[in-house]
């Protein structure tokens, strides 16, 4: 087991990967696949958590506590560093520095913190607002005074490109690094150029965000590192594969009264117990009691 904090192994493997790709993870063994899989980061979506933890959409809705929830579920199975979404930070300054805090406390290596008003919306949707750009200032500022462990993260996220256009959005970007973000997380952009603008701005990383069915095209990272992004999240990829899976699987059982149609889409039992490394667990208990007859 390492001794890093998860913020430190988050920057290494910022420095190992350029850009860093990381993968959305909704729950503990969604995060074991994906570290099969090769990915050196997590990142852990507040839309994720609300979706499939709470049942609910991402407008808010969720509290600290069952963010924390998450990440202390995640982290327990896996040590790869995990980029979490704060949304708004739950509050003003001190509770800011709180939710900082509580996820440094949880097992997360970063959060990000959003400039739309605390009744946010997904950052794909219409209808979004802003608060000043003093004010987004003001709560990153709060963030990076609250966090105990110097190496933890703190992305800084603009939502004003889609409300205000880039050149409100680099303004408060350069804000943002101003306050002593670490990284800008550039939310709906459109075009190559729009994150070259951000790169060229900025002295410090820019993330990308490849959600699916939003205002993002689905860049590679080839292109993505051509134009100098740092990090790349794809949040509920994964998730909206799952969910359609299931509804297939779900539906199929209820038609046919059996799940014969289906089985071959299924995870078999040997491959969930290589996963979870279950005989491992197994071999421990024989070794502690006795194997039985």
């Amino acid at each position: 087991m390492t001794t890093m904090s998860a913020g430190a192994r988050l920057r290494a493997a910022m420095a190992a990967e350029k850009p860093l790709q990381m993968p959305g993870a909704i729950n503990a063994f969604a995060a074991m696949q994906a570290e099969r899989a090769g990915f050196k980061a997590l990142y852990v979506s507040g839309a994720g958590i609300a979706n499939a933890s709470y049942g609910l959409p991402d407008l808010g809705m969720t509290s600290l506590d069952n963010v924390c929830e998450d990440i202390r579920r995640i982290s327990g199975a896996t040590e790869l560093p995990m980029l979490v979404d704060a949304d708004t930070g739950w509050g003003a300054v001190f509770n800011i520095q709180r939710t900082v805090r509580e996820f440094i406390r949880a097992g997360a290596a970063a959060c990000h913190i959003e400039d739309q008003v605390q009744a946010k919306r997904c950052g794909h949707r219409p209808g979004k607002q802003v608060v000043p750009k003093e004010d987004f200032a003001d709560r990153i500022k709060a963030a990076v005074d609250g966090r105990q462990d110097p190496d933890f993260v703190i992305v800084a996220r603009t939502d004003a490109l889609a409300v205000e256009g880039i050149d409100a959005a680099l303004e408060r970007a350069v804000l943002a690094q101003e306050a002593g973000a670490d990284v800008i997380f550039a939310e709906a952009c459109t075009t190559i150029a729009e994150y070259q603008r951000f790169v060229a701005t900025l002295g410090i990383p820019v993330l990308a965000n490849l959600t699916e069915f939003g205002k993002t095209p689905y860049f590679t990272v080839d292109e993505l590192r051509e134009a100098g992004i740092a990090m790349i999240i794809y949040p509920l990829s994964a998730f909206r594969a799952m969910a359609r899976a299931a509804e297939a699987v779900y539906a199929t059982i209820r038609a046919d009264g059996t799940q014969k149609a289906v089985v071959d889409r299924m995870q078999t039992r040997m491959e969930l117990y290589e996963v979870l490394g279950y005989h491992g667990y197994e071999q421990r208990l024989d070794r502690l009691f006795g194997k039985g007859d």
